[in-house]
């Protein structure tokens, strides 16, 4: 546990790259919520489409969940959420703080392999979701509907006993949420954070933003990701409305500043890579949005002076509370043309830059970011695990007795503002959330048809992060081996973000001189294969066709992509769909919704779809 200093310590140590935030204040997280339900109960809470719930509706709606699961949860333990975006997500999310349970955000789709091998690791006391989607302990096991908008069909489910095998796990004593990060042994891990870690966060948050009765903020964060718990708890427990955010949005950068404006967001949370795109449109110049939060991978461009909105660009590890430092870049400035830095620790947080050994180093050295102060994790659920990256302070350091390693290298200016200049492992960022590729590598190695598994990030064609490029090494006895079911075969055991762009199958590895398998010469071989493809499909095409064709290639870096090829197969994710909406729309004029992408069966029906909304197309 942390500890708090006997005596002041300095907002920097001269010299040395270590940096403390100002004094953090503590602040109530379901108190204060409970209290504006009181001051306010008419006041909007929640919006959901056409459903608006005031906050004492909301406080009755949590107060039933609750006591549909009072019977069998008890304080500490663990209750996953298998939710999507939703008024359901909020009132049980509200009801298990109520109990004193820990909440587990797991998302709506978690894998049916990956729910499985949580509930055997974790054994929660109960999981909410869809009955078909659950794992066999909790899928036989006693069932109780869940009385709440936005989920039909959604039941809160405890494992049997004897299926289970083992009682239910219960996480550390102040656990307000557990959520799962990657793992290199091809299990997640879950790190446990506390009440007063998560109520600090919120009260630095409010004060950043002025947030308050009046104001309105998203709710579009992925649920499986820990900054979703920033937005839904900060509007709650400042008398503001939570906004759920539709899925189409997430897709689309212009469907998305078109909601801002409709729902009256005054202040938002976007993921980087969704984020980049829109800041790379014009900034519409009648939206009411304030502030705009930005996390989740490196930013690669500061906010042109159009931008109406103040933009802080937020790093932080989920073992750190979603944020521990933040650069902000007020409106109608000029923020330079490179990628803005992460900034000073928030109040509360301890930055230092450190060596090999974890000693500070001088300012202006590159090394390993570790975090201390009132904003960490209490750990992860395996002790063994917290004890290797929940190291000691150095002497150099006060206010803290423990730092969290990150692995992200960095480089502290003698200024104090922090650069972000990547991982010192192979963990990447991919569409914004944590990849370790040894868990990939372990997903696809336990299919009996692999023998081994390799795989590599790539920088994205045309921006955008990393691409994830596998490589497996097929079982001679397993009998012919096809890739697109392999990948369809490995999707239950992963998140969408961990899933290849490209899998192919080989013979043999190339080996370097160690005897490790030759990464770089696996992606050399990629590449240079990729570009003797050669670009097929283009000789009859039409200039539209040519266009999408282009776009796609540059986007997916697949050289040999035709116009027979369907976009989400070849790899494409919600972040490249949002670049190449936004890229057709500059190059034809036509402004396509995400949802008209997606359902066309190849890429010839988007150009002939582009044809016909073309200007001057015959109607």
């Amino acid at each position: 546990m942390t500890t708090t200093p006997a005596r002041p310590v300095p907002a920097h140590l001269p010299g040395l790259s270590v940096s403390h935030g100002r004094p953090h204040r503590d602040g109530a997280v379901l108190d204060l919520f409970t209290s504006w339900a009181r001051r306010t109960p008419h006041a909007p809470a929640l919006i959901d489409g056409d459903l608006t719930l005031g906050y004492a509706e909301l406080d009755r709606l949590a107060d039933e969940v609750a006591g549909q699961l009072a019977e069998q949860v008890r304080p500490g333990d663990l209750v996953g959420l298998c939710l999507d975006h939703s008024a359901a997500l909020v009132a049980v999310t509200l009801a298990v703080a109520r109990l004193g349970a820990v909440h587990l955000p797991l998302g709506p789709r978690p894998g049916e392999h990956r729910l499985r091998a949580v509930a055997e690791q974790l054994r929660p006391a109960c999981l909410i979701g869809d009955p078909a989607l659950l794992p066999p302990a909790h899928r036989d096991g006693r069932h109780r509907p869940l009385a709440a908008p936005g989920a039909p069909g959604a039941v809160a489910a405890f494992a049997d006993p004897a299926a289970a095998g083992a009682p239910a796990a219960a996480a550390p004593k102040g656990a307000q949420y557990t959520v799962l990060t990657s793992g290199s042994t091809g299990l997640p891990k879950a790190v446990a954070v506390g009440q007063t870690a998560l109520g600090a966060l919120l009260t630095w948050y409010r004060e950043l933003t002025g947030l308050g009765p009046g104001d309105r903020h998203s709710l579009l964060i992925g649920v499986a990701f820990d900054p979703h718990l920033m937005e839904l708890w900060a509007a709650l427990s400042s008398g503001a409305a939570l906004v759920v955010a539709p899925d189409a949005v997430r897709w689309d950068p212009a469907a998305l500043t078109d909601w801002w404006r409709t729902a009256g967001i005054t202040v938002g949370v976007l993921p980087t890579p969704l984020a980049e795109p829109v800041l790379d449109r014009p900034w519409p110049g009648d939206l009411p949005l304030r502030h705009l939060m930005i996390g989740g991978d490196r930013l690669r461009r500061a906010p042109g002076p159009d931008v109406a909105a103040t933009v802080h660009n937020a790093y932080g590890p989920a073992e750190a509370t979603v944020v521990t430092t933040v650069h902000t870049m007020p409106p109608g400035a000029d923020h330079g043309a490179g990628a803005p830095p992460i900034g000073r620790p928030i109040p509360g947080a301890i930055v230092l830059v450190t060596d090999g050994h974890g000693r500070p180093l001088p300012r202006g050295e590159a090394g390993e970011l570790r975090i201390g102060g009132q904003g960490l994790a209490i750990g992860y659920l395996d002790p063994g695990l917290t004890a290797e990256r929940f190291v000691s302070a150095p002497d150099e350091v006060d206010g803290t007795d423990r730092v969290y390693r990150t692995g992200d290298r960095v480089l502290m200016r003698p200024d104090g503002e922090l650069e972000f200049l990547g991982r010192l492992d192979d963990q990447v960022k991919v569409s914004g959330v944590r990849i370790e590729p040894a868990e990939v590598e372990s997903a696809l190695e336990r299919d009996p048809r692999v023998r081994r598994a390799a795989v590599v990030a790539r920088p994205a064609p045309a921006g955008g992060g990393a691409q994830l490029l596998a490589f497996a090494q097929p079982a001679g006895e397993a009998g012919p081996v096809d890739g697109a079911r392999l990948l369809d075969a490995v999707r239950p055991w992963l998140p969408e973000q961990a899933l290849p762009s490209v899998l192919r199958l080989v013979d043999t590895f190339p080996l370097d001189a160690n005897g490790k398998i030759d990464r770089a010469a696996l992606v050399k071989a990629e590449e240079a294969a990729a570009q003797q493809g050669g670009r097929p499909g283009t000789e009859e095409a039409t200039p539209t066709e040519r266009t999408v064709l282009r776009l796609c290639r540059e986007l997916l870096g697949r050289t040999g992509l035709t116009l027979d090829d369907n976009f989400l197969d070849a790899g494409g994710t919600s972040v490249t769909a949002a670049r190449l909406l936004a890229a057709l729309e500059e190059e034809c004029g036509v402004r396509l919704r995400a949802p008209e992408l997606l359902r066309r069966p190849d890429l010839r029906a988007v150009a002939r779809l582009l044809d016909e909304r073309a200007p001057g197309a015959a109607g």
